[in-house]
């Protein structure tokens, strides 16, 4: 007679929101093993009956063929008492107080949805906000955590009877998919103008691109100015109203094939753009393309990025978009209906909105990829809030960074909570968004700093408000030299030991020197 056991499985990694529950449950099941799943705020936890082989070809799988957007960072297993369950479940999250779990990053729209997008004969069929159990927002509507459904923006949606079966069915792709939503019961598109909603909608913004009109795009983390980006006059109209004279703007092709035409992409780079991340990608920029001078003007590179919403894939058809950030130079990204309108009316021509309240603003990213590498320029959409795993643990900080492309760092035990990308700290838009996100990150992961870390230069708004923080809460204060940060950086992203020695070499222009002096370009040792 074969050994029957149970064993407690406790999973920490990026488990929530990316289908690890039904994975799991189709992979018991296949084991032909008894118990449950469910999320806690630590992560998940798994109770697994049968026989010793079956459990061993279980934690096997488990650990190997996870659905693509999940990792396991650890997998603690206990011994339990035999239950006799006579099935294997899903069961309801639990909350723990005090804890903190990875939340999921937004993620591309994946091949299977994207074929449902494009099937006439799917009930979602040109639906702009299709998305499952592998894809679609997650870090910019989640309000707290464990990620359920009612703790999202998504709540206010209530689920028509198709999208309640395939939420609650353990063997659908949708299942327990927070976001889920279907054109019956979920959010809609509309023109701002005339108030035209759905495909009505759609089809006067591509009219409006066409005819060479800025149009403010809401999209999953904040609203998009696009343009066509082949009309010069488009272009051009665009930097005039954006006040950017030279910086470059960010082009969406439509697809790989597309993207060729215009810029130099070898595998890796490929691979980046393609990616469920959906980066905008900096690359060599093809002499001959069909794109206006004025997308980087005296640039031999060009950032490019490509549709990464179903309404990206509806919207991008025939030209090239100008994709640049919603926001004037150097300000927040806007996020509501009403502050756009309010900010952008100078910019955009017209508004494309939808009824999906953003609630956590989040820009694209930016990486290059060199020699087979990625490295990252604008860490934000698709990345941000994954942590950083430190060598050691070490007390809870709160790290606020510079005053230009900020940023801050929540260290907590041996994960280090990287913020996205916030903006120059200079305007009180810029420093409200970075409260608000600040407040954000301690609720979501639990969090009570024990000090708080800012820059050595006393002007920056960055360190004044650290200051006022760290005074407010009585915690200690700690300056860190703006080029030692940097290195310290390299160290914890490589898992060094905090004692480890090295050479630094900082070419970052200039920074606070440890005597008041401003230093430049530093080698550190």
């Amino acid at each position: 007679m074969l050994d029957v056991v149970r064993r407690r499985l406790l999973v920490r990694g990026l488990v929530q929101g990316v289908g690890f529950r039904p994975f799991v449950y189709a992979l018991a099941v296949r084991c032909g093993l008894s118990g449950f799943v469910g999320n806690d705020s630590h992560g998940a936890f798994v109770e697994v009956e049968g026989s010793a082989a079956a459990l061993d070809a279980f934690l096997a799988a488990l650990r190997t063929t996870l659905p693509p957007p999940a990792h396991i960072d650890a997998i603690d297993a206990l011994e339990m008492p035999l239950r006799g369950d006579a099935e294997f479940r899903i069961v309801e999250s639990i909350r723990i107080e005090g804890a903190a779990t990875l939340v999921p990053p937004d993620s591309a729209v994946c091949p299977d949805c994207l074929r449902e997008l494009f099937d006439p004969h799917d009930r979602r069929f040109r639906y702009p906000f299709i998305n499952c159990a592998h894809c679609g927002p997650r870090f910019t509507i989640i309000r707290d955590v464990p990620y359920d459904r009612a703790q999202t923006t998504m709540h206010s949606f209530t689920l028509c009877a198709d999208c309640a079966r395939e939420y609650a069915d353990p063997n659908d792709r949708r299942f327990h998919a927070e976001p889920i939503a279907c054109p019956r019961c979920g959010p809609q598109l509309r023109w701002h103008a005339d108030g035209a909603r759905g495909e009505n909608a759609l089809a006067a913004a591509r009219r409006a691109l066409a005819a060479g009109r800025i149009v403010a795009v809401k999209g999953i983390g904040g609203f998009h100015l696009a343009c066509d980006a082949t009309n010069p006059a488009a272009v051009a109209r665009l930097r005039e109203r954006k006040r950017r004279s030279d910086k470059p703007f960010a082009v969406m092709p439509r697809d790989l094939a597309h993207a060729r035409e215009l810029a130099q992409i070898d595998d890796h780079a490929a691979k980046l753009l393609t990616s469920p991340q959906r980066p905008i990608v900096l690359l060599p920029a093809r002499s001959h393309s069909p794109l206006a001078p004025g997308i980087a003007p005296g640039n031999p590179e060009i950032g490019l990025l490509l549709p990464y919403t179903p309404l990206h894939h509806l919207l991008v058809v025939d030209a090239p978009l100008v994709m640049t950030s919603g926001n004037h130079s150097d300000e927040p990204i806007c996020k509501d209906d009403a502050n756009a309108i309010d900010v952008l009316a100078g910019v955009a021509d017209d508004f494309l909105m939808h009824d999906r309240e953003i609630h956590v603003r989040c820009d694209d990213s930016i990486v290059r990829s060199f020699r087979g590498h990625e490295f990252s320029l604008r860490r934000a959409r698709g990345y941000a809030p994954r942590p950083v795993r430190l060598h050691t643990a070490g007390a809870s900080c709160l790290a606020v960074g510079a005053e230009t492309k900020a940023a801050f760092c929540l260290a907590q035990d041996d994960r280090a909570w990287l913020s996205q990308h916030v903006g120059d700290m200079g305007g009180l838009a810029a420093l409200h968004t970075f409260e608000q996100t600040v407040e954000h990150f301690l609720r979501i992961f639990r969090a009570q700093p024990q000090r708080i870390a800012c820059d050595a230069h006393p002007g920056y708004s960055s360190s004044q408000w650290a200051e006022r923080f760290a005074r407010a809460r009585g915690l200690p204060l700690i300056r860190v030299q703006h080029h030692h940060a940097h290195v310290a950086t390299l160290l914890a992203e490589n898992q060094c030991a905090p004692d480890r020695r090295v050479i630094g070499l900082v070419c970052d222009g200039t920074g606070f020197g440890a005597d008041g002096a401003i230093w430049g370009c530093e080698v550190l040792n």
